[in-house]
């Protein structure tokens, strides 16, 4: 029985994921050498050997999260403790969080560095609302009952987030829970109810944002707007970071510049190791570079919404479902940033960019998506549709 559930994990997954994070700690040291030590007074390794420890924390994560039986996680003593947990971290960010990149996001922890509690909170949500909604299928049609409360929790945590303010993680988060209730096996008349409140409530919020228009559409936050729609006309300001990233991608050409041979990095980009980062293998390594990433986010993300499919259990498959379009919608809004599609949020790259709480976030992520697409290959191999008797309910959970 070992060995089945050994072979029943898809080790091309698991290969994709170590490869791309490999190449993404290799891209931080290049793109980070310069910033290091020009900006931050730092060694130029600094950056690299940070990443290196956040790799590793990452790897036990995912190793755990991937043995560890995926259905734990429904329980109400996993459920209530990271409900309360989560929702008081950000609550306790607008009284003890630390500033930066004008979003008080993090908690400082000393010589440890900091955390960003909004990344694991992603992870948070999906499992909450994959656990509740597949409790609840046998009434997922009952509106009141069924499909409202659990999006209490949702509307909450995504309010604290945008207090912080950090509107592009605050959107992943909204926009993946779209997708776990989209997969929730609700009808569309329910759906369509749902969709009539959101429609309702931005009807409502669009008084109250007009009267407080000083106080959330502040001068910071007009810029990325002004210096998305025309940066060449704000180069110098507004600008700067967008035109530096198509002169970056303009650069690269083809083939690239060469591993570590970016101009970009040296100033031009303020951060080329996190937002900007894939500006920077675009330059150094061409269009083969970027390729390259993107066919690989794009195989995790397949792979992920495949098992979603497959799966014949309601949790594992929103599981599946919630982190895979995750990372895809993470992937979509950074690199619509820095190609001027969409207005620049300061969301990192999955698995490239430099960030301990992203990095650690998304190895536990995976690590469950792994656990619940080995669950699915056992089932399609070894169970063949037959019902799962009560004693191996242990196993069925792995």
């Amino acid at each position: 029985m070992l060995k089945r559930i050994v072979k029943s994990y898809d080790y091309t997954l698991i290969a994709v994921i170590l490869v791309l994070s490999i190449f993404g700690l290799v891209m931080v040291y290049s793109s980070s050498m310069v910033t290091a030590v020009a900006r931050w007074d730092l060694p130029s390794d600094f950056f690299y050997e940070k990443q290196i420890r956040h790799l590793i924390i990452g790897l036990i994560l995912f190793t755990i999260m991937a043995i560890i039986p995926y259905p734990l996680y429904k329980s109400n003593k996993v459920l209530v403790p990271l409900v309360i947990g989560s929702v008081f971290g950000l609550f306790a960010l607008q009284f003890f969080g630390h500033t930066a990149g004008n979003a008080e996001s993090w908690f400082k922890l000393g010589a440890l560095g900091s955390i960003q509690p909004s990344e694991f909170v992603k992870l948070g949500v999906i499992i909450y609302l994959s656990a509740v909604y597949s409790k609840k299928q046998e009434y997922i049609n009952v509106f009141n009952k069924g499909v409202i409360p659990p999006l209490f929790y949702l509307l909450i945590v995504c309010g604290l987030i945008v207090l912080q303010p950090d509107i592009g993680t605050a959107m992943i988060i909204f926009l993946v829970a779209c997708t776990i209730i989209i997969c929730s096996g609700m009808n569309w008349k329910s759906f369509a109810k749902l969709l009539s409140i959101l429609v309702g409530t931005i009807l409502i919020a669009i008084p109250v944002i007009i009267m407080n228009k000083d106080k959330i559409f502040t001068e910071k936050r007009l810029e990325r707007f002004t210096g998305f729609l025309d940066p060449f006309s704000t180069e110098k300001y507004e600008g700067y970071q967008l035109v530096n990233s198509y002169v970056a991608i303009g650069n690269g050409g083809l083939t690239g510049v060469g591993f570590g041979q970016s101009t970009q990095k040296y100033g031009y980009l303020p951060e080329p190791h996190t937002d900007f980062i894939m500006a920077v293998i675009s330059e150094e390594l061409g269009l083969i570079g970027v390729a390259f990433v993107i066919i690989c986010l794009g195989t995790i993300v397949l792979k992920g919404i495949r098992t979603a499919i497959k799966s014949n259990d309601p949790f594992g498959s929103m599981l599946a479902a919630g982190i895979s379009s995750m990372i895809g919608i993470q992937t979509m809004i950074n690199l619509g940033g820095i190609t001027g599609l969409i207005p620049i949020t300061g969301v990192t790259l999955p698995f490239i960019s430099y960030g301990g709480s992203s990095m650690i976030q998304l190895f536990l992520s995976v690590g469950l998506l792994v656990n619940v697409s080995m669950k699915t290959r056992y089932d399609a191999v070894y169970k063949k549709g037959q019902a799962i008797p009560e004693q191996s309910e242990g196993i069925s959970g792995l």
